[in-house]
């Protein structure tokens, strides 16, 4: 007996707002127009924002019929919801897992004190790292961005300031535990580039890819604050950080190639900036010298601009570079500028005289980074050609240091030796004698540098490279291997990763753990290796732009996937109940966080199981958050086992809510007393009123059809309906319930005649029950083949196997290949 169940048509709403369906579907598969064969445990017709995506499927299977509902004149775009994710951490916290963009060293005043080196990532952090002769040790890590940190400065003597491409600045205790003392928001785009006067303690410049640049002065921009973190960060779109004190501030400037300034005229806390347009273009590099008087920036426009920082006006613009400008150093009179281009030439340029005064053709590739000598007598110099060069700004000797395996980002020169940032996780310490660079100059390999580019590429042509001084670093703080290669598997539980150094691991999200770790092996066969035939909607989405996972979920569609509680090996639930995968990880990622709340609530907090009454929460808008109770879901604050995230390597959670804007911070450094102000309000709808995103259909109709040359007629006239995801046993059995009619091929002893449509002697497969005067063994019992890319899958060799039907609204048809068999 053969039986095909077919699917009739499957209805599609458009937004009007989203790409045609032949936009979205080319390339992709079939055309619309045709008909198309949808695999089982393969997702189907996936629907994100009522648009279709249609993936190449074989055309052995199914039979879909598309067609537009017509009931979507009316319908409404639906509100963007504010999103969360959270970032998976190794076992190792105290070792960055991405490139390092900046170094800055913070000098004890005394001399048997203790020194620091301030290093930040592009996995978003900031680290401090104690100082020995031969080693470093971290003592802190500073966890507030949301995306890459690209420069730090010091301020005083105990501030520390960042910037990020998450548009902000945060200022930090140099001394503290890494908690963020203010974040100021003023720029539009990545901000990429901080100067700092050394002995105006207060001044710090800003620039980033929106072509503005921001004098701040520090102490007056951040204080008063009232609290210490993200929260109090001021509600205007384009306000800085202050309090409801008033505050008399004239000390921030924004620089204008036109020389204007302007005023804000949004008052917020208090605190009025002045702001105005920058640069025309991209900044990439500021420079100050130590009394707060004069700032040099540089960008993409490939010119020096010269500034006042005092007053916002412009002084001078030198040309001669011949692309982006990527490194600037001021002497501490100002007198002398240096700067480093993509053009691979480092010029010294007399301010005094407004010209370049030399060209050094250094390097063969672009230079990123720029260090001077106390006496701006000789300059470090390293980029894109992985080499590090020390150069004579008189007699311009050159000499290469070393060389790295990866390009070189930042350099910070700390007595005689120096510290070497890359595209890596480490940071390497190198002999570099800084207070008498001519020691180096005596061991001989030097080279003259020439003032033309194609010079020093052409000797590099000729081969006649020169050799590097040192061989090894003095040492290194090690890092760990960025993540470059991600793939989810089908369970949607399990993402396999292959980091800088090859090595392979599977990790599990909804624990936030590494639960394999496959070493170096070839990463396409273990996918391969891994795949298994199940199908689950895809309900978060990874990306590895810190050098770590990062796991994003987006409501509603995190709320999508469900799976039996025996699947995920839940110990005391009914087997066939289903448990939300996105319900459950955002559970387990805020457990400490409801744990501290409801300390903080007391025992009035806790009410028929709610964590939280709803008079504690301020009132929303149920209407535009379109919720409902999930019925499904046990109202409890229970964490399973399989989503409880670790404390020892806990994960970062980044989200906002409905003020202060994005933020970062450990799921065990998180106090309860973040609210909707600080998390997006279905985020606390999931966790702590157990209410999820209403869902358009719960169920998918079908019909059932004889398979090609079955004997079996059609039985069942009128739709049938089955729910998203149901074990296959449960499928068989409603088939062949339905399937069920009296039949003249039964044998005389009652039995069932396979292949002729004779009638089953039970009323129900697989309720236990069957025709007496058997043998137990000799009972028959159905066996059902369910085909899937030519592969068959009996009942009886996995009894609890999961199906999906439906992906969304969407259905799957199956063909089914039924008999009877003695077991």
């Amino acid at each position: 007996m053969a039986i095909e169940i077919q699917e009739v048509a499957v209805k599609n709403v458009s937004s009007p707002c989203s790409p045609s369906l032949s936009q979205r579907t080319q390339n992709k598969g079939p055309s619309f127009a045709s008909s198309y064969s949808i695999p089982l445990f393969f997702p189907s017709l996936t629907q994100s924002h009522s648009c279709l995506e249609l993936p190449d499927w074989p055309r052995n299977q199914i039979r879909v019929e598309i067609f537009n509902a017509g009931n979507n004149a009316n319908s409404n775009r639906p509100r963007k919801e504010k999103k969360l994710r959270y970032v998976l951490r190794g076992t190792d916290d105290t070792k960055h897992c991405a490139g390092i963009n900046c170094l800055t060293v913070l000098k004890s005043s005394v001399s048997d004190g203790c020194n620091y080196l301030f290093s930040g990532s592009r996995d978003g952090t900031l680290k401090r790292w104690a100082l020995d002769e031969d080693a470093a040790t971290c003592s802190a890590t500073f966890e507030s961005h949301v995306d890459w940190v690209n420069d730090t400065v010091i301020a005083g003597d105990t501030t520390l300031v960042s910037c990020s491409s998450d548009t902000t600045l945060k200022t930090w205790n140099c001394f503290s535990d890494g908690t963020c003392t203010s974040t100021l928001r003023q720029h539009s785009d990545y901000v990429t580039c901080l100067a700092a006067a050394e002995k105006n303690t207060n001044v710090v410049a800003s620039g980033g890819l929106g072509g503005e640049v921001f004098v701040w002065d520090i102490e007056a921009a951040v204080t008063p604050l009232s609290k210490s973190s993200d929260v109090m960060e001021d509600d205007c779109s384009n306000g800085i950080n202050g309090s409801a004190n008033s505050l008399s501030i004239s000390s921030l400037r924004t620089i204008s190639s036109s020389n204007s300034i302007a005023a804000h005229t949004t008052q917020c806390h208090g605190y009025v900036p002045i702001a105005a347009k920058g640069h025309k273009e991209s900044v990439y590099a500021l420079a100050m010298n130590d009394s707060g008087s004069l700032l040099v920036s540089g960008g993409t426009e490939k010119v020096v601009r010269v500034w006042d920082p005092r007053t916002g006006s412009k002084t001078m613009k030198l040309r001669g570079h011949t692309d982006n400008i990527r490194a600037l150093l001021l002497d501490s009179t100002g007198r002398y500028c240096l700067s480093g281009s993509s053009d691979s030439m480092i010029r010294l340029w007399d301010l005094g005289q407004q010209r370049c005064v030399h060209s050094y053709a250094v390097h063969t590739d672009s230079v990123w980074a720029l260090a001077s000598t106390p006496t701006f007598s000789h300059v470090y110099s390293g980029g894109r050609d992985l080499s590090l060069y020390l150069t004579d700004l008189t007699t311009r000797e050159s000499l290469l240091l070393c060389t790295k395996e990866h390009p070189i980002l930042q350099l910070a020169l700390h007595d005689d030796s120096i510290w070497v940032a890359t595209t890596d996780s480490s940071v390497d310490r190198w002999p570099a004698e800084g207070r008498n660079p001519q020691k180096v100059f005596q061991r001989g390999g030097s080279f003259l540098a020439g003032n033309l580019s194609f010079s020093r590429a052409r000797v590099s042509l000729e081969g006649s490279a020169p050799t590097p001084v040192y061989k090894e670093p003095i040492f290194t703080i090690p890092g760990t291997p960025a993540i470059v290669q991600h793939e989810i598997l089908n369970n949607k539980r399990h993402v396999l990763t292959k980091d800088s150094a090859g090595s392979v691991k599977l990790w599990e999200i909804t624990r936030g753990v590494v639960i394999e770790d496959y070493g170096q092996v070839s990463f396409d066969e273990k996918k391969e290796q891994l795949f298994e035939m199940v199908s689950i909607p895809a309900w978060f989405t990874v990306d590895t732009r810190l050098g770590s996972l990062s796991v994003h979920l987006d409501t509603p569609q995190c709320f999508y996937a469900e799976m039996y509680s025996a699947d995920l090996n839940i110990i005391g639930k009914p087997e066939d109940d289903k448990v939300n995968l996105a319900r459950e990880t955002l559970k387990g990622l805020l457990a400490h966080w409801m744990t501290k709340r409801r300390q903080r609530l007391g025992s009035q907090a806790s009410v028929n199981g709610n964590v939280l009454s709803g008079k504690d929460i301020t009132s929303r808008s149920i209407a535009n958050s379109r919720i409902e109770v999930d019925g499904n879901a046990e109202n409890d604050s229970m964490v399973y086992p399989s989503f409880e995230f670790s404390t020892v390597s806990p994960p970062s959670i980044i989200t906002e809510g409905s003020q202060g804007g994005p933020w970062r911070k450990k799921i065990t450094e998180l106090d309860g007393t973040e609210d909707e102000k600080d998390f997006p309000g279905w985020v606390l709808d999931c966790v702590l009123s157990n209410k999820l995103p209403s869902r358009d259909s719960t169920k998918c109709s079908f019909y059932l059809h004889p398979c090609e040359g079955s004997a079996v007629q059609i039985l069942t006239q009128g739709k049938l309906s089955a729910p998203r995801i149901l074990r296959i046993h449960k499928v068989v059995n409603y088939v062949i319930e339905k399937l069920e009619k009296p039949s003249d091929n039964a044998n005389s002893d009652g039995t069932f005649s396979p292949g002729l449509g004779g009638r089953l002697q039970h009323s129900a497969v697989g309720d236990g029950s069957f025709r007496s005067g058997l043998k137990p063994w000799q009972k028959p019992r159905p066996s059902i083949e369910i085909l899937c890319n030519n592969q068959a899958s009996q009942l009886h060799s996995d009894p609890g196997q999961v199906i999906l039907l439906t992906s969304g609204s969407r259905l799957v048809s199956l063909y089914w290949y039924g008999n009877l068999m003695l077991w």
